[in-house]
């Protein structure tokens, strides 16, 4: 049994101190939930105060992104080593970040690479455009990118990845796929491939989990699916009462 896994992604949401408040009052409502993982993701800036607000908590903290390399001359970037003490997450992959700082496959590789040499796990996101879905190219290129991610990785290091579908044409517009279809999706583009690099045993052990427009009214039909694992959530993540139901929502439809 795959323990599910609720990730919270701020994005570029709240400052030091509105994170810290925020992740504080959180610690209460979601401490009853242990059956699954929870994690926050705030941005580099607040990434201390949160660390320091949820110490002692079985809460976990990750962030958003990281550079490949551990230092260097390269201006606005945060490297691995600069994070560990503070997180045991790094969202690498994820679709604004490939659009918008033109991040490659071989990058978010190679970050992927750096975040499990430093000790901590990477949440590697994948997705296809509406274009690519419509156009019926959804399993090759999200199947494409799960390998790209994975060239090079040992099977060892499987358990420790979580891989988060994200339907690029779901994030941030209220719409998303069906429960059965992203269910689906998951199975042969994301755990059929990492099957057939590695074997079916090893492939049962990663989790892999739904993002795009996830709230409280869809969050139960996607946690009742098999293949998926839990939520990488956004909008919804910076409600407290809404990300806690679907934290509490995770694991009711897993436990029963």
């Amino acid at each position: 049994m795959r323990l599910p896994i609720v990730a919270a992604n701020w994005k570029m949401h709240k400052t030091p101190a509105e994170a810290a408040e925020f992740a504080q009052a959180l610690v209460a409502p979601l401490l009853p939930f242990e059956g699954v993982e929870r994690v926050i993701c705030p941005p580099f800036i607040a990434i201390p105060a949160v660390a320091e607000a949820l110490r002692g908590t079985p809460i976990k903290v990750g962030a958003q992104n990281v550079h490949q390399e551990p230092q260097g001359a390269y201006t606005g970037c945060i490297s691995v080593p600069m994070l560990q003490g503070l997180v045991e997450y790094v969202i690498v992959g994820h679709s604004e970040v490939r659009q918008y700082l033109c991040e490659t496959d071989a990058m978010i590789n190679a970050k992927a690479k750096a975040i499990l040499a430093g000790g901590l796990k990477p949440i590697i996101a994948v997705g296809e455009s509406l274009a690519q879905r419509e156009a019926g190219e959804t399993v090759a290129f999200v199947g494409a990118q799960v390998r790209a991610a994975l060239e090079g990785i040992p099977a060892e290091a499987l358990p420790s990845i979580v891989i988060a579908y994200e339907p690029i044409w779901a994030i941030g517009t209220g719409r998303n796929a069906s429960p059965e279809d992203a269910n689906q999706t998951i199975k042969v583009a994301v755990r059929d491939v990492i099957a057939a690099l590695y074997g079916e045993a090893t492939a049962q052990q990663v989790r892999i989990q739904y993002g795009g427009s996830v709230k409280p009214e869809n969050m139960a039909d996607y946690m009742r699916m098999p293949e998926i694992d839990g939520a990488l959530v956004g909008g919804a993540s910076l409600k407290l009462n809404d990300f806690v139901a679907l934290v509490r929502l995770a694991q009711e439809a897993k436990s029963g």
